[in-house]
């Protein structure tokens, strides 16, 4: 399966880097680890906020088809770990759009719509999702402003690029229960069925917020995986990561090597420790890391003339990363192997001169991207999570060639979710979020539907 270049190609083009000032501070992220088992554990989740959780509307407006308001409340993330949140963060924004008169009264929809990456204030989702939805299925929609984004920027932060790797799992957090508070905020309004879905990031953080609500609820999350390991360390975005801050970083400071990684693993309730990406680094071959950029983002035209077709991992074992620089220039290699090998050296020179620009060595940087992979992992994995209440309501749309979110190199959603339904679109990320708009909407319709159909026209 061929990657689309247009992905990495925009994403070249964007320029902004991701997590300039580094990791974040280690004594931060230790806590985080700490707390991840209460988020990742629906029960000890669901019970962090309270049904009466108080939420308030601030802003009413009435046009001819609809309804708009505005609401704030605290994020309750902020008060188990306030030193943690940025305090600009600490108020979570929504905006709220409903029909003026439902089809029903007993039916009332309502579908939370997660931030993707850089997606800044209400205006994109509702122009995109919220309005259509409304107008062909008198589908309401809850819009939440980002952790980070818009209103809730810190001051240090440009645009909407996070400044630290930590801050991904700040927002994660807060965002899983700041969900939490809107689900039952419909609830008590008399709203349902209730759903959520997001694009790219945002498909991820809703999948994580159905996971942590112990009841049946819509689930669409649209280009997103089920990990975000590979979107950091495999995919386009892995290309505006400062690897050579962050292995420097990684290397300076012990808490990050023997304490962060060293935390119980409390997802399993096993008596191991967490070896955040030990086991990636010791099993990482050519074949099956990196096979997605290197032939196009990382391709010099003016040392190598190679085409900029896009790998595709073969099943092969016997070449290991650590050899691979031990014999870039030695002819002496299998036979067999000789056409895969000849592909695997092509890619490994295509990463070191990208890496060279920035660290000036052939410094791979592999325990940062190790540990990249584990931390992510162990936080935003599906597997580490439960699943959805109702299978039958979760509804995915993948891209076939997303070169943001690696499809090929992770877990299947359906294999960790037996019962979820995802659909495919045969193009790339960046292309499917222009293109495939309808096909989003008609996946919320539908999953929307079944929800009414299996738990509310019974009762009508």
């Amino acid at each position: 399966m061929t990657i689309n270049k247009f992905d990495y190609l925009y994403r070249k083009l964007l320029l902004t880097k991701y997590f300039v000032n580094g990791w974040g501070d280690p004594e931060k992220l230790k806590s985080l680890f700490q707390f991840r088992s209460h988020i990742i554990d629906r029960d000890s989740c669901f019970k962090l906020v309270s049904a009466d959780y108080p939420v308030q509307i601030v802003k009413k407006k009435e046009d001819s088809d609809s309804i708009t308001l505005e609401g704030v409340f605290q994020s309750p993330f902020s008060y188990y770990l306030p030193d943690i949140v940025p305090k600009e963060s600490h108020l979570a924004h929504f905006q709220v759009l409903l029909p003026k008169k439902w089809p029903s009264k007993n039916v009332k929809p309502m579908c939370v719509h997660m931030a993707g990456t850089g997606d800044q204030y209400y205006w994109r989702r509702r122009a995109m999702l919220a309005k259509p939805l409304l107008k062909e299925a008198a589908i309401g929609s809850i819009i939440l402003e980002n952790p980070f984004y818009g209103k809730r920027k810190p001051n240090n932060q440009v645009r909407s690029i996070l400044c630290n790797v930590s801050d991904i799992f700040v927002m994660g957090g807060c965002l899983i229960l700041e969900s939490l508070v809107l689900f039952h905020w419909c609830e008590r309004e008399g709203f349902g069925p209730i759903g959520v879905t997001g694009l790219s990031m945002g498909g991820h953080m809703a999948s994580l917020a159905a996971a942590s609500w112990p009841k049946p609820i819509v689930l669409v999350p649209c280009l997103s995986g089920t990990t975000a390991s590979g979107v950091f360390t495999e995919g386009a975005i892995s290309c505006a990561i400062d690897w050579n801050l962050l292995e420097q970083q990684y290397k300076s400071n012990s808490v990050y090597k023997n304490e962060v990684v060293n935390i119980d693993n409390e997802v399993n309730k096993l008596n191991v420790k967490f070896n955040a990406g030990k086991q990636f680094i010791k099993n990482m071959n050519i074949d099956s890391h990196f096979n997605i950029q290197s032939n196009f983002m990382f391709d010099d035209s003016k040392n190598d003339k190679s085409s900029l077709n896009i790998y595709q991992p073969q099943q092969s074992n016997k070449l290991k990363l650590t050899n691979v620089f031990d014999n870039l220039d030695d002819p002496s290699i299998e036979e067999d192997n000789e056409l895969q090998i000849k592909k695997n050296l092509k890619q490994t020179r295509h990463m070191m001169r990208f890496f060279n620009k920035q660290s000036k060595s052939e410094d791979l940087n592999l325990e940062a991207l190790s540990f990249m992979k584990g931390i992510m992992d162990e936080c935003t994995h599906l597997k580490n999570f439960k699943s959805p209440v109702d299978l039958d309501l979760v509804i995915a749309v993948c891209a076939k060639r997303d070169g943001y979110v690696p499809q090929h190199t992770m877990d299947k959603l359906e294999d960790i979710w037996p019962g979820s339904e995802v659909r495919y679109v045969n193009t790339g990320h960046v292309a499917a979020f222009i293109l495939h708009r309808n096909t989003f909407k008609t996946a919320i319709i539908e999953a929307f539907q079944r929800a009414q159909k299996k738990y509310y026209d019974k009762s009508l």
